[in-house]
């Protein structure tokens, strides 16, 4: 009897161009399952544009005699730019979870890749995606007495990168933990809300009640709302009354935090997300 053959096979080296190629692939393969399903983008975009055309114009006569002359819808710009990028950030993570249950992350784990270019590949599509939600808000600022102000815009264009990519981050690190896509929605519905109504992206977080103040600052988003406030405001012909009502900045025992000091604690809050996001996955999946 003969023996059988013998056939050899040879899995190719994880190199970090085979990395840098799986996380494209990865970025890619999120940003054509968004372009292909224009339901998901027009749904991700009514909330955020109900609150700012609906909810801002119809809560104006309210208002009138607390923002010093500015609109609400003026206002609640940059909390509106915000909140499309957190819903759509948020949201796109859940892609990982379909992914598991639908069998194709199975076979993402059996590729000669490091897990952490899925994760990170999820990321960045997932950020990416939230981008283009804020900039097609941004793109309404006229509409709401928002200049169109270079340096404004491309000062917003900048947080909404760093934003929508730390709040992907967390997105992601909520699905390498929950493993059913029903149970992920939920679980995002209930952080998204709160979050989005603690950070004071719809009202000032000045004389707040204590208890709400100390949410407030608990909040991760409240230092993504508060630098893109400040911005708008900065191009803004306003009386120091109203700015210092509407976008007074975010203090911590009466030292008013910077910007820069902002814009690293997102920075930081980022990497570290991604950094357990990757232990977590390589830990249990």
């Amino acid at each position: 009897m003969a023996a059988a053959d013998v056939v050899t096979t040879m899995v190719p080296a994880r190199t970090r161009r085979s990395t840098r190629r799986a996380v494209r692939v990865i970025w890619r393969r999120d940003l054509i399952r968004f372009v292909d399903d224009p339901t998901r983008i027009a749904a991700w975009l009514i909330q955020p544009l109900l609150f700012l055309f609906v909810m801002g114009t119809g809560l104006q006569t309210l208002s009138d005699q607390s923002t010093h002359g500015v609109k609400l819808t003026t206002f609640i710009f940059p909390g509106v730019v915000a909140m499309a990028l957190i819903y759509s950030a948020m949201f796109s993570a859940a892609s990982l979870v379909w992914d598991r249950e639908l069998g194709f992350l199975r076979e993402l784990m059996i590729a000669p890749i490091r897990r952490s270019s899925i994760i990170l590949g999820k990321c960045l599509g997932g950020a990416t995606i939230a981008a283009s939600q804020g900039v097609v808000v941004l793109l309404l600022a006229g509409l709401v007495d928002v200049p169109y102000d270079a340096a404004m815009l491309l000062g917003m264009f900048g947080l909404e990168l760093l934003v929508a990519f730390t709040v992907t981050a967390f997105g992601v690190f909520v699905a390498t933990t929950i493993k059913q896509a029903q149970t992920f929605t939920n679980v995002m519905q209930m952080l998204v809300i709160p979050m989005i109504f603690t950070s004071g992206a719809l009202y000032p977080i000045s004389g707040l009640p204590t208890w709400l103040g100390l949410l407030s600052r608990l909040n991760p988003l409240t230092y993504a709302v508060d630098p893109m406030r400040r911005l708008v405001f900065d191009h803004l012909d306003v009386s120091s009354g109203a700015i210092g009502t509407l976008a007074p900045g975010v203090t911590w025992w009466g030292w008013h935090v910077p910007v820069g000091v902002e814009v690293l604690m997102l920075l930081v809050m980022g990497g570290a997300l991604i950094a357990v996001s990757v232990f977590k996955f390589t830990r249990t999946e």
